[in-house]
């Protein structure tokens, strides 16, 4: 009889792809959520995983073989403390998943402060068209996969490695479980206020994670980031690749891209200063050009054929949620996108300015991670919407500031750029059916092409549809 794995918070991306690999090795997997839904709910049943909504103690009798236990389980939480009380089996997802898969495969971590899910999903897709059949957990729906984990055939396994802390009993980071042979560093910034109190405190983390990278493995990082140099002079083992961040020939980085288009949708691809190739693809902003080169290293460093990488890469689907077209109504077109950090709103807007020239942008955004609802991020908000031709902030219950000084301030730079008073550039509403209407008045005020940029890192209420069905 397979061994029997319950999983306390099942429902997240993360506990959600554990509980298919562990299905896909073999085990009875049960799980539980405080909210069960889809679409991770479906997903889970759909690979025969029995769910249970809440967090009754009578799911833990008999008992399991292991409690797999998530990040969002706490002391109090009545499962944690039957499961303590009775010294059940326990272990965190991160640590599970290091003993029983990834001690046995070729790990390639995706890491940084933005970026994770869209380059991990790119080093999967790419080692899948080379025919290299890899597993891959990440946290989002890649498109070019039919789920968000999978075991795979082959010897690689490619990994979303997220800073954020690995149980309420084990507060490292869950990426320094992961073993990678390959670490890609994107980028770093102070963000997860919840439980960093700065900067240093999550480059520790990241260096880290840095000490358990062989000696013969690769990390990648970009050029000139401060931050991720400071990581590296700690002390750093293993060969290192830098992406630069413009081209200079064969005086640059081992890896460079020269942008074809300004909204980088195609750039030439240079490995130690020769042109190896060209990416066209239907991604935009400079953020997702430096996701596409680390993938490309990646996916090289394991034995893919450069030419074969580009290709392949031309051919990536972005995940759900990043930058995804949602419908488009009347020449309005809606987009979801999960940026929830000043730097992403800014690379997003950036991206699609480049992208649509002068067509109306309206900027719509729900301020729902716990750095934003703590306020950490507030002084630079404002900057990071400038591009917009419109901005609609919801506040939210529990918002633990006001939002209001970030609209004064858009609507004062707005004002002092154009020289006229416009004091209706950013507005505040509270309720979703008010904030929708709002949308569409604006989008429907001319007679010309608007893109409506919905970002935030929850499903805001169904939003998106509902502003479709109004349009």
């Amino acid at each position: 009889m397979s061994k029997h794995i319950h999983i306390l918070g099942i429902c997240g991306t993360f506990m959600g792809g554990i509980a298919v690999l562990a299905k896909q090795l073999g085990y009875k997997v049960t799980g539980s959520d405080a909210n069960v839904y889809p679409p991770m709910s479906t997903q889970l049943a759909a690979q025969g995983i029995e769910l249970i909504e809440g967090y009754d103690p009578s799911q833990l009798d008999p008992a399991p073989d292991m409690v797999i236990v998530g990040n969002a389980m706490s002391r109090g939480n009545p499962c944690v403390e039957y499961m303590l009380n009775r010294k059940l089996a326990y272990t965190s997802g991160p640590q599970w998943l290091s003993t029983h898969l990834l001690q046995h495969r070729y790990v390639i971590a995706a890491s940084g402060t933005h970026g994770k899910t869209t380059t991990a999903a790119m080093v999967a897709w790419i080692l899948e068209y080379a025919g290299l059949e890899p597993g891959f957990l990440i946290g989002g729906v890649p498109q070019n996969f039919t789920e968000s984990a999978r075991l795979g055939g082959g010897y690689f396994f490619v990994i979303e490695a997220d800073e954020y802390d690995t149980a309420f009993f084990d507060k490292r980071s869950k990426f320094v479980h992961y073993q990678p042979n390959t670490l890609i560093m994107n980028n770093l910034e102070y963000d997860h206020a919840d439980i960093f109190p700065d900067l240093a405190a999550i480059q520790r983390q990241f260096h880290h994670v840095v000490r358990t990278v062989p000696s013969n493995g690769l990390i990648l990082m970009p050029d000139n980031v401060p931050a991720l140099d400071e990581v590296k002079a700690q002390g750093c083992w293993t060969p290192v690749q830098c992406l630069g961040a413009e081209y200079r020939g064969v005086d640059g980085s081992h890896w460079q891209a020269k942008k074809l288009r300004a909204d980088a949708s195609q750039f030439e691809v240079y490995c130690k200063g020769e042109l190896a190739g060209v990416v066209k693809w239907n991604l935009i902003g400079e953020h997702n050009l430096q996701n596409g080169m680390m993938a490309i290293a990646a996916a090289h460093y394991a034995g893919v054929e450069l030419s074969q990488a580009i290709t392949g890469l031309g051919e990536f689907k972005t995940p759900k949620r990043r930058m995804e077209v949602k419908g488009e109504v009347q020449g309005i077109r809606v987009y979801d996108d999960f940026a929830h950090h000043p730097t992403a709103i800014a690379t997003t807007l950036a991206g699609l300015r480049a992208a649509v020239g002068n067509e109306r942008i309206i900027a719509v955004l729900e301020p729902r991670s716990n750095t934003m609802r703590m306020g950490t991020h507030q002084q630079a908000l404002a900057q990071s919407l400038t591009l917009a031709d419109d901005v609609l902030l919801y506040q939210p219950e529990g918002l633990d500031w006001d939002l209001q000084p970030v609209a004064d301030e858009l609507c004062a730079e707005h004002s002092l750029r154009q020289g006229v008073d416009n004091r209706d550039k950013a507005v505040i509403h509270s309720q979703i059916d008010t904030l929708i209407s709002e949308i569409s008045k604006r989008a429907h005020a001319r007679n010309e092409p608007c893109h409506v940029l919905i970002m935030s890192n929850g499903s805001f209420a169904g939003i998106h549809d509902k502003l479709l069905a109004t349009l």
